[in-house]
C-alpha cells in the first residue's frame, strides 16, 4: 500500500514537469506587481490564482497548482508588499480590501478581457472582494478552503489547531503552544512569520505531511499590518459576497481546522455556488487530496 507521499508524487508525476513561469513587472494602481504566467492555451480563458497566508508571495501556490496549467494559462502574482511586489506607500494603512481592489487593475494592466479566478484561504477572501468589483470580466470562481464571509472564526482558530495537534503531532503542539497569539494583533513581521511556521502543521489533516511542504521563510510588513488589522477589527464581507453573481465552486477539506461550516455559510450567501467537501484533507487539498481536487476544478472550469 503506497504512503500518502508516494501516492501524491505518483499522481503529480503523471502530469510531467511543471511548465516554466514567465515573470514580468506590471504597473497597477501606482505599484509594480510581480506577475508570473504559464504558457497560453488556445481556446481557454486564463486562470488567476490568488494565494493565501497574507505574508506569502505566489510560491505558496507554485508548483502546487501546476497540473491546472495543462488546460489553461495560469496567472499568479505577488500581492502588494509581498514577494517581489512593491509595498504600498503608507504601509501601516494597508487593508485586505486594497488587495481585493488590485485584481481588476492587474487584469486591465495585463490586457486580459476576461478570466476565471481561484483563491485559496485568505486568497479566497481577496478573490471574493476582487470579483465583486469585476463581475463582468470574471467567468467562474473557485474558492479553496476559503476564510469565512465574516471574521467569527478567527478567535477560535488557535485553540482549534492545538486540539488538532495534541494527539497527532506532540512536537508541533509544543511549538505552537509556546506562541503568544495575542501578539498577532500588532504588525510585527518577524513574529507573524514565526507564528505562521509554527502553525503550519495544523493545516494538514495528517500533520506529519507538513514535512513534505515547508512554507517559504518570509516576513512582510504589509502582510503583518493586514493580518493584525483583521485580528483587531474583525470583518464582515457578506454584502460584497452577495454581489459575486458568477458560478462558483467552493472546495473544503473536511479535516481542516478552519471549519467547513464557514464554507457552508459562504455558499449560502453566494448567489450561484456549490460546495464540495474533500474527505481526509485539511487546508491544502491540492496536496492531501490531489487526485480528487484537480478533476473537480478542471470539470468546473470546463
Amino acid at each position: 500500500m503506497p504512503t500518502n507521499r508516494e501516492a501524491l508524487l505518483a499522481y503529480l508525476k503523471s502530469f510531467g514537469r511543471p511548465p516554466r513561469l514567465t515573470r514580468q513587472l506590471v504597473r497597477a494602481r501606482g505599484l509594480d506587481f510581480a506577475v508570473y504566467t504559464t504558457p497560453p492555451v488556445d481556446g481557454a480563458l486564463p486562470l488567476l490564482c490568488v494565494n493565501g497566508g497574507l505574508l506569502f508571495g505566489h510560491k505558496i501556490l507554485w508548483p502546487a497548482l501546476a497540473p491546472l496549467a495543462q488546460r489553461r494559462q495560469l496567472v499568479l502574482y505577488d500581492q502588494r508588499g509581498r514577494g517581489e511586489s512593491q509595498p504600498p506607500p503608507g504601509v501601516r494603512a494597508a487593508r485586505i480590501e486594497h488587495d481585493g481592489g488590485d485584481l481588476h487593475a492587474i487584469r486591465v494592466a495585463l490586457g486580459i478581457p476576461r478570466w476565471d479566478v481561484l483563491g485559496h484561504s485568505w486568497g479566497g477572501g481577496i478573490a471574493m472582494l476582487g470579483v465583486a468589483q469585476d463581475v463582468d470580466a470574471t467567468r467562474r470562481l473557485v474558492l479553496v478552503d476559503p476564510v469565512g464571509a465574516t471574521g467569527e472564526w478567527l478567535p477560535g482558530l488557535h485553540a482549534a489547531a492545538l486540539r488538532h495537534l495534541a494527539e497527532r503531532a506532540p512536537d508541533a503542539y509544543d511549538a505552537l503552544a509556546a506562541m503568544d497569539v495575542g501578539r498577532l494583533a500588532e504588525p510585527d513581521p518577524e513574529y507573524h512569520a514565526a507564528y505562521a511556521r509554527a502553525y503550519y502543521p495544523a493545516w494538514f489533516a495528517d500533520p506529519t505531511s507538513s514535512a513534505m511542504f515547508a512554507p517559504p521563510r518570509v516576513a512582510s510588513l504589509t502582510g503583518a499590518v493586514v493580518a493584525a488589522r483583521l485580528r483587531r477589527e474583525g470583518y464582515d464581507w457578506r454584502e460584497p459576497v452577495r454581489a459575486v453573481s458568477v458560478p462558483s465552486l467552493v472546495l473544503h477539506g473536511d479535516g481542516d481546522v478552519l471549519s467547513p461550516d464557514q464554507s457552508r455559510l459562504t455558499v449560502a450567501i453566494l448567489p450561484h455556488a456549490r460546495l464540495e467537501l474533500l474527505a481526509d484533507a485539511g487546508h491544502m487539498p491540492f496536496w492531501e487530496a490531489a487526485e480528487r481536487f484537480f478533476p473537480l476544478v478542471d470539470a468546473f472550469l470546463g
